[in-house]
Order: structure tokens, then C-alpha cells, then sequence
């Protein structure tokens, strides 16, 4: 099937230009809500959701386990589960061939194993929802089979849907100052299903309906922009529980005939201006606009607004931060999970460089930092954040502080405070905060500090660095491995996609100069890769940093091997360059 009958190219619905993207964007309607609103949590719980983006569905269920329930996450949020069209690339999962649980992440039973181990692990699931459309190839006379077994053409779908089913218009949507064509016309030449229809509302309240009875928590709607509101508020009112958390893709276009607003009355609506103005403001601007970052700039109220620094979507159009982006991308994730707006959603997806390509091995995650996989919501600087926000939440900010530029500095009442370095030289400063004095740990560091009777601390921040404090976080003592006695590594090496740098020593810990089992270090905050190893109180040892490709070539850098000794308590910390 020719990639063009799966290519959006409207820049305006926010999409890449590079895919079907059933996770496509805008959509609109009426306002007429059945279903009271919902917020992403309600208050004194946990809002923030990890997007397991085309992870399978047992590598979701080990991360609920490994790093999603400990860090504090409240939600996982899973890729679409149901039957789609065959092919690598990550848009087939967008393009719906029946309702069965059977895509390339897994199938019903061990989508349900995973909902029961996130449940295990304190943490609620997210189905990502494509309910606007079915698959639409080209050759829409030919028949095709899905990643179930399912055969299908476009506009008919045994046992599902018939041409019947689909909207009047099969023309692709082609203008967005006219709702009745964004609403009842086909997104990237899909097929349009016409959410009005009786029957239509029942199958997919009745897809939904299926989700929540293996223990799904709520949606994430896609493409909601496309389908009336009042379409989506009768099929929500159809639910066995008509309350459960809803989240609506309606991307914002200036001028357009649909307004994500539109939607609060059937629940949280992602905001897709925060992401895009959070690029603008930390490459373009002073993080000192930040500080009446949310509604004052227009956006919807924070109760029902999802936001996020990046999604799959805007990673690959351009919109907003992305991880290439180094320490721009983790600093705007520190800052969106300090900042009191919204319900934040951490994208974790895996390396690209063909906007099309699909996950690595199928979506099974062998490790973090391998075959590709970012990992996003389990760097330090990210995941120990998550932990603030809930130890925050409720606080209003409070001992506001910049230099007019790119470092800032704010409490969360008597409850957390946060600093941030987004410039080239290092920050030496005393702080004010509203903390209570005694002993601290820096959660981004793992180092401690100390606040003072009159709530002041002073630290040095190093150039794209932030540092944290918490009442949840009052000893490093017994905090992850970068507290314990050991080596902090820290190494400014650029690198092309596919390349990633480990560190080797002549240690057991540190590969014993095999560079097979050399440590890959932390890209977090690119071009500085990071990584804290344990090792016994007053050890000397000897390293040096190795860059590997994909094909497992290494290249050594150059120049002696380089020294250090682990301080008797605590870790020595190395600021290092690649040495070409």
C-alpha cells in the first residue's frame, strides 16, 4: 500500500507530516456533556502518567513493577491495544481492523496480565483509544488481513463495521475553518466512522466498555478533535462507568472552527500550547516568563488540562522539545513536573531517525538505554521528580527567584523547591525557601543539602542542571545507588543517532577493561552523558570512555587512562570531556 494514503501533510492539525496518525489531532463538536467532568486525579492523589509509547504490553507490566510504582506514578499510559493493519511502522497501531485485543504488543492475556501488575504496583492503566476512524489503504477495493487474523477493505470490516457505518464525506479533510469537514471527512484518507449512528456509538462504548472490564482505568482519546463533542459525550454516558478518567486529543489551531474547549465537558483535554510554547521559551526566550506559566497565557483551566513536554506526535513534527534536544528536553520535564498546571505525561520512547519507524524488536524493551529504547521516564533527573510533585501537590508557588534570563528558582510552599540552571556558565546562590531547616537530599543529585533556620541553602548548579528539594526527601541515606559511596560520571561527548557512550575501568564494576561489558552511560542530559557506579569507600581505580555504534564498533577515546579515589563517605564526582 503506497505510504501516502497513511501521509497527513496539513501542518495545522500540529501532525508530523508522516503518518496516518489515528493519533492525529484536532477535533470538535458541541458541547453537551452527559457524564459530569473528570480530572486526571482526584486531589491528593498521584496525576502524573508514564506514555509507554509502542512498549509491549510485558514490558509495560515489568516497568509498573521496576521503576513506574516506586518513582510515584499514578498512571501508565499504553499504546492502542486493538487489531490493526500489518507493517513495521509505528502509525499501523493508529489505523484500527476490528476490536480485538491483537496488535503487535500482545495479545488479551497478557494485556491483562499487565493491567493486574500495574494494579500490583500502586499504578492505574490508560488505554490509548482509536475510535474515530478504521484502517483506510489506497487500494480500498483489495482486501487485507490484520495483525489478528481479521480481513478487512476499507470501508468494511466483518463483524465490526460496513460501509453504512462511515460518513457521508470520503474526501480527505482539506480545510479546518469548516467543522462539518474536519468532523464527517477522512483523516489521512482513513475511514471516517459516523459517531452519530446508533449503532456506531454502541460498538465503541461497547470496545470501551470490553478495556474497563480487564481493569483499564481510562482513556486517552485519539484524534477527539475529529468527532463532535456531543458524539463523544453520548458514547461516554454508554460506559459501565461513566466517570472513568477521560483524556481528549484536540489540538489547537488558531482560527480553526474547533476549539479544544469544546471537550471539557467530557473531561481532561490535552493542551498541546503549553508544549509548544515550553520549546519557544527555552530555546528562544527567558525562563524567567515561566512565572505565570498556565491559564494566564490563555490556556484551559488546569483541572482538565493534560500537558506534556513532548508525545509521539510532536516529537516527530517538529513542535515541540525532543530528546535530541540534551538538556533543554530533561530541564523542561523538570520543570512541567514541578510546576503546579495541568496533569503531566512523561513520554518514554525510543531513539529514530524515519519518522515512520516502528518500536525496536516489536516493542519488547530488553533494557533501558538499548536497541534504542529512551527511557525517558525512568531518568533520574525525570523520574525523581515524579515523587516531588506528589509530595507538592496542593501547594501554591511560593519564593519565586530569576536573573531575568534562563535561571529560575521556586517553591512549593513549606513542601518542595526547585532550582534551575538553563545557561552556559554555572550558578552559585543562596536560596530562600518556605522548607522547614534540617537535612535534605537533592533528588537530582543524590547529594545532600542542608537548609538553614531561616529556610535558606545554598548549592552550585552546573551549566543545564537543576537541583530539588522535598519533605518526602529528607536523608540521601537511603536513597538509589547515586548516594551510596561510589563515582559520579559525567562526560561531555557528542554523538551521532545510534552511538551511545559507556565508560570501562580496571575494576569488576567497571567491565575489568572489557568494553562487551563496558556501563553505558545516562543521555539524559546530552551532550553530558551521566552515570553514578558504586564502589567501596577509598578505592583508586583507573576508566576510560568508549563510544559504541549499533553495529557494536567501538572507539576508544584517546590519551592516557584517566584516575580517580572514592572519598571515604560519599562519591567523587567526575566532570569530564571526550577526548578526541
Amino acid at each position: 500500500m503506497p505510504p501516502t494514503a497513511r501521509t497527513c501533510r496539513n501542518g495545522r492539525n500540529g501532525r508530523n507530516g508522516s503518518t496516518l496518525l489515528a493519533a492525529a489531532a484536532l477535533a470538535a463538536g458541541t458541547l453537551t456533556a452527559v457524564a459530569p467532568p473528570v480530572q486526571a486525579a482526584p486531589p491528593g492523589q498521584k496525576d502524573v502518567t508514564a506514555v509507554l509509547f509502542e512498549w509491549s504490553f510485558a514490558s509495560v507490566a515489568k516497568a509498573c513493577t521496576d521503576s513506574l510504582g516506586p518513582a510515584g506514578y499514578g498512571y501508565v499510559q499504553v499504546s492502542p491495544p486493538q487489531e490493526h493493519v500489518q507493517g513495521g511502522q509505528w502509525w499501523t497501531s493508529y489505523q484500527p481492523v476490528s476490536y480485538k485485543i491483537a496488535g503487535r504488543l500482545g495479545d488479551r492475556t497478557a494485556f491483562k496480565s499487565m493491567v493486574d501488575t500495574c494494579h500490583a504496583a500502586g499504578v492505574k492503566v490508560v488505554a490509548d483509544s482509536v475510535i474515530n476512524h478504521m484502517a483506510g489503504p489506497a487500494d480500498a477495493g483489495a482486501t487485507h488481513t490484520g495483525t489478528g487474523g481479521s480481513t478487512y477493505t476499507k470501508y468494511n470490516y466483518p463483524g465490526t463495521y460496513s460501509g453504512s457505518d462511515m460518513d457521508d464525506c470520503r474526501a480527505t479533510i482539506s480545510n479546518y475553518q469548516d467543522k462539518a469537514n474536519v468532523q464527517n471527512c477522512e483523516l489521512v484518507q482513513l475511514a471516517d466512522l459516523d459517531t452519530g449512528e446508533e449503532y456506531v456509538r454502541g460498538r465503541i462504548a461497547g470496545y470501551l466498555n470490553d478495556l474497563l472490564s480487564l481493569g483499564v482505568d481510562g482513556f486517552r482519546i485519539d484524534a477527539a478533535k475529529h468527532m463532535p463533542a456531543a458524539d463523544l459525550a453520548n458514547i461516554k454516558s454508554r460506559l459501565t462507568n461513566p466517570s472513568v478518567y477521560w483524556k481528549q486529543e484536540a489540538i489547537y489551531g488558531a482560527g480553526e472552527a474547533v476549539s479544544p474547549s469544546e471537550y471539557l465537558g467530557n473531561g481532561d483535554v490535552q493542551e498541546f500550547r503549553y508544549a509548544r510554547d515550553l520549546k519557544r521559551v527555552f530555546q528562544n526566550e527567558n525562563l524567567a516568563y515561566l512565572k505565570n506559566f498556565g491559564e494566564a497565557w490563555g490556556y484551559m483551566p488546569s483541572g482538565q488540562s493534560g500537558v506534556f513536554v513532548d508525545n509521539h506526535d510532536t516529537e516527530r513534527g517538529g513542535d515541540t522539545l525532543t530528546y535530541k534536544d540534551g538538556s533543554a528536553y530533561t530541564l523542561a520535564g523538570v520543570f512541567m513536573l514541578a510546576w503546579p498546571y495541568g496533569s503531566p505525561d512523561v513520554h518514554s520512547g525510543y531513539e529514530w531517525t524515519d519518522k515512520d519507524a516502528g518500536p525496536p524488536n516489536s516493542g519488547t524493551v530488553k533494557a533501558c538505554y538499548s536497541d534504542g529504547w529512551k527511557c525517558q521516564h525512568a531518568w533520574r533527573e525525570i523520574s525523581s521528580m515524579v515523587a516531588f510533585r506528589n509530595t507538592a501537590r496542593g501547594q501554591a508557588v511560593t519564593d519565586w527567584w530569576d536573573n531575568g534570563g534562563d535561571q529560575i528558582a521556586f517553591g512549593r510552599g513549606s513542601k518542595a523547591y526547585v532550582a534551575i540552571n538553563h545557561e552556559a556558565a554555572a550558578l552559585t546562590r543562596t536560596f530562600q525557601t518556605s522548607l522547614p531547616a534540617g537535612d535534605y537530599c537533592d533528588v537530582q543529585s543524590g547529594r545532600a543539602v542542608t537548609v538553614d533556620s531561616g529556610g535558606r541553602f545554598t548549592a552550585t548548579l552546573g551549566a543545564g542542571t537543576a537541583v530539588a528539594l522535598h519533605v518526602g526527601a529528607r536523608s540521601c541515606a537511603g536513597a538509589p545507588a547515586q548516594a551510596q559511596a561510589g563515582a559520579a560520571f559525567a562526560v561531555n561527548a557528542t554523538t551521532v543517532p545510534g552511538q551511545n557512550i559507556h565508560v570501562v575501568g580496571d575494576r569488576a564494576e567497571l567491565g575489568a577493561w572489557n568494553t562487551g561489558a563496558a556501563l553505558k552511560l545516562d543521555p539524559a542530559a546530552y551532550p553530558v552523558w551521566k552515570l553514578d557506579v558504586t564502589l567501596p569507600p577509598g578505592t583508586s581505580f583507573a576508566y576510560k570512555y568508549v563510544r559504541k555504534d549499533a553495529a557494536g564498533n567501538v572507539t576508544w577515546e584517546s590519551g592516557a587512562n584517566r584516575t580517580a579515589t572514592v572519598p571515604a563517605s560519599g562519591k567523587v564526582t567526575l566532570n569530564d570531556t571526550w577526548r578526541s
